[in-house]
């Protein structure tokens, strides 16, 4: 096992307070800290503590014994999921990401980051406010009458007609920032729309602000999560959460943002089906709770102090509050909040113990 120091990236939307109460540091911090990565993406990988070996070249140097054969064959040399701290103080942009097929073939003609899918689980820490997929039509068409602006005929006909990816389409392309303007005077009228006030503020005349108008609007509470699939649109509004993803960049914007958009690509790869987002609320084991998901390069637990860990694969348990202990054979580490560990391929359980709380991460070749 090895203790890991993590990359904090500052991204503007990010907490100036969150992740320094996490780690310990002082509070507030001089600016914005928006996600605490732990992994080898190799953008930003964790480095081993004492030496400063970026993971992802350890991993490189002994990929069967550190990977284990499976995860090896099944995900290749490298670290299949990547594990975060989100800290989010205003509005990511509203997003998608590709499946295994679409971004193989983004990857080769379109500029795709890398050749990987991109689904996520986010387990809230506090209370959690975010949108995840498209709403059912039927409870569409009633919002839009109660926010009552003419301008947004053509999508609530759209949407009336089963024809989601069209209203995404109108919505996206056929939005002037007036409208948006008279959208965003309209939301205190509906307060099922309330979430989109501050995007709104923040990004006035975006044509996002109408295409949200078709997505769940979800306020998670503390334990509960949200699944995203690919091609499920969403956006992150307000909170704190642990997410783990497959170790993938891939990301493509349809708006709320300042970065590049590509509503194009948006479109082509849009999971279009409606109905209430995927939130978990997790299945508890005893000190293990479970955010089932379908993928096989990851699966999320909560731990608390008493768990075990099953062997297999490659794992990194994160301390999020408290002090814990882990046990592995001979080998013992400490964890204060904030702090990480990889814990290489072995078929030996861990055990946990302590006064805290953490989350685990680990491949799912079972799913």
């Amino acid at each position: 096992m090895r203790k890991l120091d993590t990359v904090i990236r500052d991204y503007h939307w990010g907490s100036r307070t969150a992740l320094a109460e996490l780690l310990g540091e002082p509070s507030p911090s001089p600016g914005p800290q928006a996600e605490l990565w732990v992994g080898a993406h190799p953008d930003d990988p964790s480095r081993l503590r004492g030496c400063g070996v970026p993971l992802d070249r350890y991993l490189a140097a002994n990929p069967a014994g550190l990977l284990g054969p499976r995860c090896l064959a099944e995900f290749g040399p490298r670290l299949p999921f990547l594990l975060k701290v989100l800290a989010v103080d205003a509005p990511l942009s509203l997003q998608v990401h590709p499946d295994r097929e679409q971004a193989v073939a983004g990857h080769a003609g379109r500029g795709y980051r890398d050749d990987r899918a991109k689904p996520e689980v986010l387990v809230a820490l506090t209370e959690f406010t975010t949108m995840s997929g498209f709403r059912a039509p039927a409870d569409t068409v009633a919002l839009l009458d109660r926010l009552d602006v003419p301008g947004l005929a053509p999508v609530r006909a759209a949407v009336a007609a089963g024809e989601v990816g069209g209203a995404l389409r109108l919505a996206l392309t056929g939005t002037t920032g007036g409208l948006v303007a008279e959208v965003a005077s309209a939301l205190g009228r509906v307060p099922e729309l309330a979430h989109l006030a501050e995007p709104a503020r923040t990004y006035p005349g975006d044509p996002g602000v109408v295409a949200a108008l078709l997505l769940n609007g979800v306020v998670l509470r503390p334990g509960q999560a949200v699944y995203v699939g690919p091609g499920v649109p969403h956006a992150h509004l307000r909170g704190v959460g642990v997410e783990l993803m497959v170790n993938s960049d891939n990301v493509l914007r349809a708006g709320l943002t300042t970065k590049e958009v590509d509503v194009a690509a948006v479109l082509s790869i849009v999971d279009t089906r409606t109905g209430p987002a995927h939130v978990l609320d997790g299945e508890v084991d005893g000190p293990l709770r479970t955010y089932p998901t379908p993928d096989p390069e990851f699966r999320l637990h909560e731990v608390r102090p008493g768990a075990v860990l099953a062997g297999g694969g490659p794992q990194v348990l994160l301390c999020v509050n408290g002090s814990l202990v882990v046990r592995r054979g001979g080998d013992e580490v400490g964890l204060a909040s904030g702090e990480s560990v990889f814990l290489p391929h072995d078929e030996a359980a861990a055990q946990v113990a302590g006064e805290g709380r953490a989350f685990w991460a680990a491949v799912n070749l079972g799913a």
